[in-house]
This record gives structure tokens, C-alpha cells and sequence, in this order.
């Protein structure tokens, strides 16, 4: 790929809680913005930072920052009781008998369920890439803590086994179905859905499938993933696990970035197990921290750009 191609690419920044990535995703979208890519850096984690480091107050949808520069904090919160909303009318479109339910109840139950914020994420991510991300050639992530973020990445790919399986079970049922209607055409089942092209359920299900499968070719194919350690023992050990989940999704990572490297009582050894075989990219500490805008100039994000516009997506 040419350093100035145009071809629309994400960029997740990975980490521990407290490594430095809004700090690098930042000087990151803001090296891309000053080369002439359309930018959008956007926020995922729940305590957002984004908007101090540039100085702006950002919300759900794109906010100006700088010229071919733009921002945005997901609002977690809306996008959870966007999720469940959507539940609630699939539930009513596709279940006669729901008004025997209770809907409040179960929404109430769902809220709490595990897995509720990792598909809002999930769908916010959709919504960025496939709406207002249109108008980029690069959206930049800025990811909460660990754990969250390798939930939602690994989503698609857990949720596409998920769904098959239920969609295989939904296509023996109607055949089932149809079977039965055929011995027996006043058979209880006379006035139900016999055929996969118009069973709303077998439709919802194959919709579904192909939202995660896109999502999987986003994370896996048209994504660079940067993690980001400090020099001590926790960061370095909680970059292995993110390597060792994402090896197992087929998620590539592109870089490691060793940040805050000279820090008082750190470590500075080279690349360990951890980044075997990776792009290592060193971060010195800025004495003071990141207190204003302009002090992102002072970490050397030129070699990382270079690298993200050169090596293209991955194969």
C-alpha cells in the first residue's frame, strides 16, 4: 500500500487500565490528521479521557477538532438501552403470544445480563464503521481496559458459531414443519411458517450473521492493532494474555508500543516473549505528562504512522 493510500482502515489501540492509550491514540490520529487523512478517533472506554486530551467536549456523533481531524466519546450507557430497545421490538415482531410476557421484567434482567455491554460496544462499533466512518480514511479506537476490550473483539467470532448453530436448528424445524403439513394439511402447525425465505426467525438469524461476519472482517482484515505496555511486569503480562486471545481469534496485532519507557523504577529491557516477532515502538517518558496539546508533539508517533500507512491491511 502507498503511504497516502485512501483506502478506509481502523486503528485499536489495546492495553492495560493506565498504560497511556488515549495519549497515543491521540498524537496517533493526530500524526494521520497532519499527513492528509481524513480522520475520526473515537472513544469505546466508559471513563473517557478523549475529550481532555484535545481540549474539545465530545459526544456520541463526530465533533471538529482540527482540519481533517474529528472525534467522538461513545456514550456506553445510550447504546445499552439502544441494544435492548432493539430486543424488545424483535421480541414483539416475532412472538405473538409476547403480550404474555413481562417485557419490563425481563429487560430489567437483561440489562444486568453478561454480555450486554460487549454487544453495545459491539453495535457502536457497526454504527461508526459502517454509517458516519464512511467519510474517513482512518477511524482510530481508543479501547477501555483489557478485559472489555478482548470481550467485544472476540464477540463475532463466538457469536457467529452461536447463531449458525440456532439458525441450523430454526432450518429443522421448518422442515420439520413442512414434512409433518404434508402428512397431514390440518396438522396444529397449518398456520405456521414453513419456508426459511419467509420465517421472520430464520431471517433474523441469517441478518445477525451477516452483521458479525462483517464485523470479523473489520477486526481481522481491515484493522491495525496496536498494544500498549509500560516497562513493568503487570502491563508486559497482560500484553502476553491480549497476544495469546487474539492469535487465537486470527487477529494480527500491527505494533507494541513500550510506553513511558525510562520511567523511575521501570523496565527496560528489550523485546521479551511477549513482543516476539512484533514492531516495537519506544515511548519515552514526557517529564511533567501530557498536561496540554501540544505536548503530544513530544512523543515520536512519526515511525508508527509510517508504519500503518505502509504496511497496509493485513492479509
Amino acid at each position: 500500500m502507498n503511504a497516502q493510500n485512501s483506502t478506509k482502515r481502523a486503528a485499536f489501540f489495546l492495553g492495560k487500565g493506565g498504560v497511556g492509550k488515549t495519549t497515543l491514540s491521540s498524537a496517533f490520529a493526530r500524526e494521520l490528521a497532519k499527513r492528509g487523512r481524513k480522520t475520526l478517533i473515537v472513544s469505546l472506554d466508559p471513563a473517557h479521557n478523549l475529550g481532555d486530551v484535545f481540549e474539545r467536549g465530545l459526544v456520541d456523533e463526530p465533533q471538529h477538532i482540527a482540519p481533517n481531524l474529528d472525534g467522538a466519546e461513545i456514550d456506553l450507557a445510550a447504546w445499552v438501552a439502544r441494544y435492548l430497545d432493539e430486543t424488545k421490538r424483535e421480541i414483539k415482531a416475532n412472538y405473538s403470544y409476547q403480550s404474555v410476557l413481562n417485557m419490563d421484567g425481563f429487560l430489567n434482567i437483561m440489562k444486568y445480563s453478561p454480555g450486554t455491554e460487549e454487544y453495545a460496544v459491539l453495535w457502536a462499533i457497526e454504527h461508526i464503521w459502517c454509517g458516519v466512518g464512511a467519510h474517513y480514511d482512518s477511524v482510530v479506537f481508543d479501547t477501555p481496559p483489557t478485559a472489555l476490550s478482548l470481550r467485544f473483539l472476540a464477540l463475532p467470532t463466538i457469536s457467529e458459531l452461536w447463531v449458525a448453530e440456532l439458525t441450523k436448528l430454526r432450518a429443522s424445524i421448518l422442515s420439520k414443519r413442512s414434512t409433518l403439513l404434508k402428512l397431514n394439511p390440518e396438522a396444529p402447525v397449518a398456520n405456521s411458517c414453513v419456508d426459511k425465505s419467509e420465517d421472520r426467525v430464520y431471517g433474523k438469524l441469517d441478518a445477525i450473521q451477516k452483521r458479525l461476519g462483517l464485523l470479523n472482517e473489520v477486526f481481522k482484515k481491515e484493522s491495525f492493532v496496536a498494544v500498549v505496555v509500560n516497562p513493568d511486569i503487570l502491563s508486559m503480562s497482560e500484553a502476553g494474555k491480549i497476544r495469546e486471545e487474539l492469535e487465537r481469534l486470527g487477529i494480527p496485532i500491527g505494533a507494541i508500543c513500550r510506553n513511558k519507557v525510562g520511567i523511575p523504577g521501570g523496565h527496560a529491557e528489550g523485546p521479551t516473549k511477549v513482543l516476539r516477532d512484533l514492531p516495537v515502538f519506544d515511548y519515552q517518558l514526557v517529564s511533567n505528562g501530557i498536561r496540554e496539546l501540544k505536548t503530544l508533539d513530544e512523543l515520536d508517533i512519526e515511525r508508527i504512522a509510517d508504519h500503518y500507512l505502509h504496511t497496509g491491511s493485513p492479509a
